[in-house]
């Protein structure tokens, strides 16, 4: 387990009966959370500053109600990133705290070979890994289909003060840029990738139990003879971590290297650790 604890703008504050309470910056929001399947004595609701709360439905999805009139979206800091908050459909906020430790493992490894370096990012959502690998100096191909998600990525850029970074945004199906990728000859020094468990992009389908072994061997044919590393993340309740470790050992041929699979999470003020997916790592010899 790997524990995201460097926050200062994010904190876990309580825990129970299905929910989290989080303090995002100056405001306090109330989230489902399905790996918290253990009781509260106290109804996290009735906390006294509690700004918002995603309310799910019966026939699917939810709603957030704004108790306090907070703003639409703010700021919050980590270190020297800066990402843009805002509460959106299916419980999100735009931003996955606990991903922090994979944005640390990443500068670290970029920084240390001292040298440019060519990163592509796939599912790349709103660009957390793409903030913190361009702020050491790496080159990033940003993928993602939804092309308001892909706006939301340049949002944090600039916000961090990358707005010039050497960063490309494409909307796009990624097997597709990849299959494209592979036929233009373009390498890379490494890949990112936070694959659903399912998904649509215009007639394709992606199903991640179905796909993921073929998309990870594609993506070996766009990777250098030497790449520095290949971290793919997984949020998919009951996807061992070790599982993705192994497709990546039988997909990422006569690469060298080492790998590595943990879970991620984050600390609560209730002292217990809230387990928030899977990372599997390979870092390159």
């Amino acid at each position: 387990m790997k524990i995201a604890t460097q926050w200062e703008d994010y904190k876990i504050i309580a825990t129970g009966n299905g929910e989290k309470l989080e303090k995002w910056g100056p405001y306090y929001l109330l989230r489902p959370d399905p790996q918290i399947i253990w009781k509260n004595k106290e109804n996290l609701e009735n906390f006294s500053d509690l700004d918002a709360h995603y309310i799910r439905s019966a026939a699917g999805g939810g709603h957030w109600i704004n108790k306090n009139n907070i703003p639409d979206e703010w700021n919050i800091k980590y270190k020297n990133l800066t990402f843009a908050i805002k509460p959106m459909g299916f419980k999100h906020t735009g931003l996955f705290p606990e991903q922090a430790v994979n944005w640390e493992i990443m500068m670290n490894l970029i920084k240390k070979v001292n040298r440019p370096i060519k990163i592509l990012n796939l599912f790349a959502y709103t660009g957390g890994a793409t903030v913190a690998c361009c702020s050491v100096g790496a080159n990033v191909t940003h993928v993602d289909c939804v092309k308001q998600i892909v706006e939301r990525a340049k949002i944090n850029m600039e916000l961090s003060g990358l707005k010039d970074a050497n960063v490309r945004y494409i909307v796009d199906d990624c097997k597709k840029f990849v299959e494209r990728e592979i036929r233009r000859g373009n390498k890379y020094d490494a890949i990112i990738m936070d694959p659903p468990s399912y998904g649509k992009s215009g007639n394709s389908t992606w199903k991640l139990e179905n796909d993921l072994f073929d998309f990870v061997k594609l993506c070996n044919e766009i990777l250098v003879e030497k790449p520095l590393f290949v971290l793919i993340n997984s949020y998919t309740t009951g996807l061992s971590k070790i599982v993705v470790e192994n497709i990546m050992k039988l997909c990422l041929i006569n690469k060298s290297g080492v790998y590595e699979s943990y879970e991620v999470g984050l600390l609560t003020k209730e002292n217990i650790v809230l387990p928030c997916g899977s990372s599997s790592l390979f870092i390159g010899k």
